[in-house]
């Protein structure tokens, strides 16, 4: 039947082409269409099969060629053309091979005044011209300006002809040869005067196609430099500015708003950034790095020629694809172990790090302040170092630290009633419009501030003016060799009787401690002054704040903004008032400007350009000997006006989206906030935008890839105060000083005839600074063989966290992690007495301190070296990787490996792990995967996360393994030490937009909540696993059923289920259904 319609078909096309009689072209035509107006395109395609289109295309020009055309004929012709030709990507060739394309066009030609037959000409043209090389072809043969001729000024009669002819005109400029054709004949003004005609008068919108074809026309010219450059020359900018105006909440003009923001774009000059070079200000000496050659004069070739500028639209989709391309497909790679990167006999110096697997406990306890030396303790006030063993707000002293009184972290409530299904309702902090005060509503039921929002605490004026102080409040790190200056007296007596006054007892915190540590950290730029909220301290506000509402078109404002500044300058100040790379002082204090300051731990702001009074625009610094990886920002803020909205646009920014346009803020700090007793971090900023912008960074020479584009990050801010002193940071800030603070205080609190914590040096960093090691557990019971044996055969979990500088959400992940397991919960005594935790809280701790983004002081990401590290280059992924090497050669590889990190474009928490099953399958690689054996347990702790933590998703967790991914930590650690459960764990800068904190954005209390979940979630895993004790068994069940009201039935079935089951099971049971088909 097939065969007898092939060749019924195949006659049609024959007698089509070979016969003179009209009738009977006329019915073939005729049943040709009936055939192809009906059904699918799969007709369509199988009548090109057959030849359909050289047919269609024969029969066209036999008839156009007589004498007299016979246009009866070659209408339908020209119809059938138009709808066959859509569907054959050869249709151009083809069409230029059989002479069609000149047929035509003399057609057009003949028929400019007839207004039908030059319609349908039109719809075969715009068919022809949909080929770029017969567009080309078009364009050599006089066919735009034949179509320049049909688009006339405004008109009401034939717009169907002038629309088709400016579509067809637009395909044709899709062809760079016919866009500069355009250029050389001055057909930008030309269109730029038609554009404006139709658009004048056509008030009711009803040839917006006409227009819309237009500005694409326009906008294919501008793709080309000359175009640009012949646009702007003839005040395009200008013209297209004005028109749209008075259109963007016009939504029946959508078409046209979009192509104007696209040209606008496309021919805005491209510039270099306000910087003498991009390389970073600050440099370190190590070996590999080259010095960067001296910054030269920046011409238009060193920019990117953008092929196809990114359509404007605030989109809604944040979604993050897998690269299908990335993953790792050879077998080979991903089951073969690797060998020792390192001579064997090397792995014995890590075992002076595992002490707690030779020593006695005796020798292991040591004396609470030995860490601290003798420069510390002149400034660390122990009346300060809270101990939880005491209600929240209150301290011991240091005779009862030294006496023994210590005692475990207290905690308020149990872990197990925060699980998610068991979890109280959690509190909303009620929207509120751009001018609010952020902290009014995250403390508005604090003592200090009576209903109508005014202060009545008993503050003193002096200190409260002193907030913007930049000496004062940012306290200078005293350097020995001035330790007994007369300035440094003044300023100690200063910070101490600002302490004395103000200062509220913080759990886990000591400014005098803080102060102490942050003299001994080594930065590059040898920082002298230390941020406030760093040394003051935080506390997590009350409630959640939610996400921002994104203001609809907020992202076009910008542009438009951007736009104006371009073409009316006249309003701009552009006057430099902050600079790391000017050696004289910029800001003038007298001066109604804002004063900025950055030179600290973890800050980062290289330049401030007041653009206009109230606004300015910012530039980050790159990584230490990088370029690259300018994202985060932490400065400090000062002289603002009160009620004032300031803008600010951070201009350098590298990542192509962000969190920001999805409902993420800013976090910022008060300093007078802080002095009345609200020392919190708060998110904040409204008409919050992330796009990109006009910088470009010149090519590296010549033949190298174009220049790489950036973005701007644009907020607005009302600051809480006048004359106040604020700091603005991309997410909460966590230093490496407050990391050394924060373990010593830890390592005070704890019992330490029950809990097992020592803290020790892993390296030194490349800057000089030590990575610390944590090991905690259980002290053994006692001291009797078996009681020591089962203290040494306690399986070990590793955890890391902070490789990457900016992902400060990580360093608070890790303090929950930390302070619940050695805290009194019976969840994390039964965690220590079953397991050894080492700890790596900052694997980056120069990039940490020095403001890096991603990098460390080589430039290079930390993450991406644990194939190969160097003990030199890379000490601490060098060492880690050991550490976790000797483990695995005494026979304790690691439960659990697991790396905290942040992410910037995804919501919620979620790990990442491996599995070559998923990855091969997800490739669709032809190898089979029925003969791989794979443990499927590597999913069990994220589905057991999922159902305990409220910001934890399985949806947004991913097991594959790509090729980018072959040197970080994750998989190496899953590859070379054979650890299943090697995870990074990846928590959001925003928030969550699932589950009991959908909606809300994360602050500190969510992310500390989110590591002693974590912690939990480890304690399921091996009730879950077969190898599980039938001791720990029975008093988890006796714990979660005292836990019974708040505990969500997922894990009372889990405990029914391990503890009637018998232990010659695999565990692990519910998993099965995970391995790959």
């Amino acid at each position: 039947m097939a065969e007898q319609e092939a060749s019924g078909l195949q006659v049609l096309l024959q007698t089509l082409q070979s016969s003179l009689d009209r009738e009977s072209i006329l019915a073939i035509l005729q049943l040709l269409g009936d055939l192809l107006s009906v059904g699918t395109d799969r007709r369509i395609r199988y009548m090109i099969s057959k030849g359909g289109s050289e047919a269609l295309l024969r029969t066209l020009v036999d008839t156009a060629r007589t004498a007299s055309p016979d246009y009866v004929i070659l209408l339908p012709l020209f119809r059938l053309l138009a709808k066959v030709g859509l569907r054959d990507k050869k249709f151009g060739q083809k069409a230029l091979e059989l002479e069609a394309l000149d047929v035509t066009l003399i057609l057009a030609r003949k028929n400019l005044c007839h207004s039908q037959n030059l319609l349908h000409c039109l719809w075969a043209l715009r068919v022809f011209a949909s080929s770029v090389t017969t567009g080309a072809m078009l364009g050599i043969n006089g066919a735009m300006e034949l179509l320049l001729k049909v688009i006339t000024p405004y008109t009401q009669k034939h717009t169907q002809v002038i629309r088709t002819a400016a579509e067809v005109l637009a395909a044709l400029l899709k062809s760079k040869s016919n866009s500069r054709r355009a250029v050389n004949r001055s057909y930008v003004p030309r269109l730029l005067r038609l554009h404006q005609d139709w658009h004048s008068h056509d008030t009711a919108h009803s040839f917006v196609p006409i227009r819309r074809a237009l500005l694409l026309c326009l906008k294919h010219i501008a793709k080309l430099r000359s175009g640009r450059e012949a646009f702007l020359a003839a005040q395009g900018m200008e013209i297209l500015f004005s028109i749209i105006q008075n259109c963007l909440d016009d939504q029946s003009l959508e078409p046209v708003i979009s192509i104007v923001l696209q040209i606008l774009r496309q021919c805005y000059p491209k510039s270099p950034l306000p910087l003498l070079t991009t390389s970073s200000t600050y440099s370190f000496p190590v070996p590999g790095i080259v010095t960067s050659e001296a910054p030269r004069v920046l011409t238009e070739e060193d920019y990117e020629d953008d092929s196809e500028e990114e359509e404007d639209k605030d989109s809604d989709s944040e979604d993050v694809k897998e690269e299908d391309d990335d993953l790792e497909t050879d077998v080979n790679k991903l089951s073969s172990k690797p060998g020792l990167d390192r001579p064997e006999e090397e792995l014995m110096q890590y075992k002076a790090m595992c002490l707690e697997l030779s020593c006695s406990f005796e020798e292991l306890e040591s004396k609470p302040g030995d860490d601290l030396n003798s420069d510390e303790t002149e400034y660390a006030n122990h009346h300060h170092i809270p101990t939880a063993a005491s209600p929240k707000g209150l301290f011991l002293n240091k005779d009862q630290i030294s006496g023994g009184q210590e005692k475990e972290v207290l905690v308020q409530n149990s872990l197990l009633s925060r699980v998610k299904m068991g979890r109280s309702s959690i509190h909303l902090t009620s929207k509120r419009g751009p001018g609010m005060n952020s902290y009014r509503n995250v403390h508005s039921n604090d003592p200090g501030i009576d209903s109508s929002g005014s202060d009545v605490s008993d503050i003193q004026a002096s200190f409260l003016e002193d907030a913007g102080d930049m000496d004062a409040i940012s306290c200078p790190r005293i350097s020995a060799s001035f330790s007994n200056s007369t300035k440094t007296r003044e300023t100690a007596e200063f910070i101490d009787q600002l302490l004395q006054t103000h200062l509220k007892p913080m759990v886990f915190h000591d400014p005098y401690l803080y102060m102490a540590k942050a003299r001994r950290t080594r930065s590059v730029a040898d920082f002298t002054m230390m941020a406030f909220p760093d040394f003051w301290g935080h506390c997590p506000p009350l409630s959640a704040q939610p996400m921002l509402q994104r203001k609809c078109g907020v992202q076009r404002i910008k542009i438009l903004e951007d736009v104006r500044r371009l073409i009316q300058p006249s309003d701009i100040i552009n006057k430099v008032v902050f600079s790391l790379d000017e050696p004289w002082p910029l800001q003038d204090t007298a001066s109604d400007c804002l004063q900025f300051f950055s030179a600290f731990e973890s800050g980062n702001l290289r330049k401030a350009i007041q653009v206009r009074e109230f606004e300015y625009d910012l530039l980050v610094n790159a990584d230490v000997n990088s370029t690259q990886h300018q994202q985060w920002f932490y400065f400090k803020v000062s002289g603002m006006r009160a009620a004032v909205p300031y803008r600010f646009n951070i201009i350098n920014c590298e990542k192509p989206n962000s969190q920001f346009n999805y409902g993420m803020q800013l976090t910022l700090y008060s300093v007078k906030e802080a002095l009345l007793g609200r020392p919190t971090w708060v998110r904040t900023g409204y008409d919050i935008c992330y796009y990109k912008n006009h910088y470009r960074q010149r090519t590296a020479g010549a033949g190298a890839a174009s220049g790489k584009c950036y973005y701007t990050l644009t907020f607005a801010v009302i600051f809480p105060h006048a004359e106040d002193a604020c700091y603005l940071a991309y997410h909460y800030p966590y230093t490496y000083s407050a990391l050394m603070t924060h373990l010593d205080i830890l390592g005070k609190s704890v019992n330490r005839k029950q809990v097992y914590f020592r803290q020790e040096v892993l390296c030194q960093t490349l800057g000089g600074n030590s990575c610390p090691l944590v090991t905690i557990t259980a002290m053994p019971e006692s001291d009797r063989a078996d009681h020591l044996e089962q203290f040494r055969q306690r399986p070990y979990q590793v955890i890391t966290a902070r490789v990457h500088p900016g992902e400060s959400n990580a360093s608070w992940v890790m303090k929950g992690t930390l302070e619940f397991l050695v805290s009194s919960d019976p969840v994390a005594r039964l965690l220590r007495e079953n397991f050894i935790f080492k700890i790596i809280p900052m694997l980056n701790p120069d990039g940490v301190i020095n403001g890096n983004h991603r990098c460390s002081l080589r430039g290079e990401d930390l993450n991406r070296q644990w194939l190969s590290p160097s003990a030199h280059l890379q000490p601490t992924i060098y060492h880690a990787k050991g550490l976790l090497h000797y483990l695995g050669s005494i026979g304790r590889r690691p439960t659990v490996f697991c790396d905290f990190h942040g992410h910037s474009q995804k919501k919620n928490v979620f790990l990442y792990g491996c599995s070559i099953k998923e990855t091969l399958w997800q490739a669709e690689a032809t190898v089979g995967t029925s003969n791989l054996s794979e443990d499927v347990s590597y999913r069990t702790l994220p589905k057991i996360l999922d159902k305990l933590a409220p910001a934890f998703t399985m949806s947004s967790c991913s097991f594959l393994v790509e090729k980018s991914r072959a040197s970080t930590a994750r998989v190496v650690v899953w590859r070379e030490m054979g650890v299943s459960r090697s995870y990074t764990m990846e928590s959001s800068y925003c928030g969550c937009n699932q589950g009991p904190y959908q909606g809300l954005q994360f602050g500190t209390g969510e992310l500390e909540e989110m590591g002693a979940m974590f912690c939990l979630g480890l304690l399921v895993l091996e009730l879950k696993s077969g190898s599980c004790s039938h001791q720990l068994l029975t008093r988890a069940a006796a714990l979660l059923n005292a836990e019974e009201e708040s505990l969500d039935f997922y894990l009372q079935r889990i405990l029914w289920r391990e503890t009637n089951s018998s232990h010659d099971d695999d565990g692990d049971s519910d998993d099965s259904k995970y391995s790959c088909q």
